[in-house]
């Protein structure tokens, strides 16, 4: 088993690094987060940092990079404290993909990408027309990581959209029968299937499955 140590990452290349560290966490959540700014400019823009916060209340998170050079996804948040998180769909990849170009500020990714915006219920934010999980999220919180000069923004979940065809009757969505993918590293988009899920872990319990005969 290779084995590389903290001093070897440092003096890595640094493309080779960014690939091996931002792989090497394990899969992580792929979403397009869509903003709009005061003046009506949508933006939208790939993310894979999107994690569970809470669930009463409902909340979320995702990290900015530094704020050193413009951010567009988060100055519109902090203006309008609005924004929607979209699953990325294994139909979208490529044009998800390409959300993460430097497009200046007074250009919109959905006129670049391909992707559709769509307002719903009167949302300040646009969601993302083709994404079959849809989130409308408001600004709570922001949080300095000081160690690497990022930011934590935390905000509430005040609208959930999704095919109810997805959805098991204890509340849990399968995800794979909405096509949403994950990110391997940087720029890998996996499409999981399920294995199996599990009943509540309990000491001195056996492990029971949703999908076992004992569970019907």
């Amino acid at each position: 088993m290779k084995h590389i140590k903290a001093s070897d990452i440092e003096e890595m290349e640094k493309i080779y690094r960014l690939n091996l560290v931002n792989s090497c966490t394990g899969y992580k959540s792929a979403n397009l987060i869509a903003t709009r700014s005061k003046s009506g400019n949508p933006n939208v823009a790939v993310f894979s940092s999107v994690t569970h916060i809470g669930s009463n209340p409902a909340m979320l998170g995702f990290v900015t990079r530094p704020l050193s050079v413009a951010r567009n996804t988060y100055n519109n948040i902090r203006e309008t404290e609005y924004f929607t998180v979209n699953h990325i769909q294994d139909k979208m990849i490529e044009q998800a993909h390409q959300t993460a170009a430097k497009y200046d500020e007074e250009i919109s990714e959905f006129n670049k990408t391909g992707l559709d915006e769509e307002y719903l219920d009167g949302f300040h934010a646009p969601y993302v027309q083709q994404s079959e999980v849809k989130l409308g999220c408001k600004f709570v919180n922001e949080y300095h990581i000081k160690e690497n000069d990022t930011v934590l923004v935390v905000a509430s979940i005040e609208h959930i959209y999704f095919d109810e065809g997805i959805q098991m009757p204890d509340g849990w969505l399968r995800l794979d029968d909405a096509g949403t993918v994950a990110v391997n590293g940087l720029d890998g988009y996996s499409l999981p299937s399920l294995l199996d899920r599990f009943h509540y872990a309990r000491p001195g319990q056996e492990v029971r499955s949703f999908f076992s005969k004992d569970s019907e």
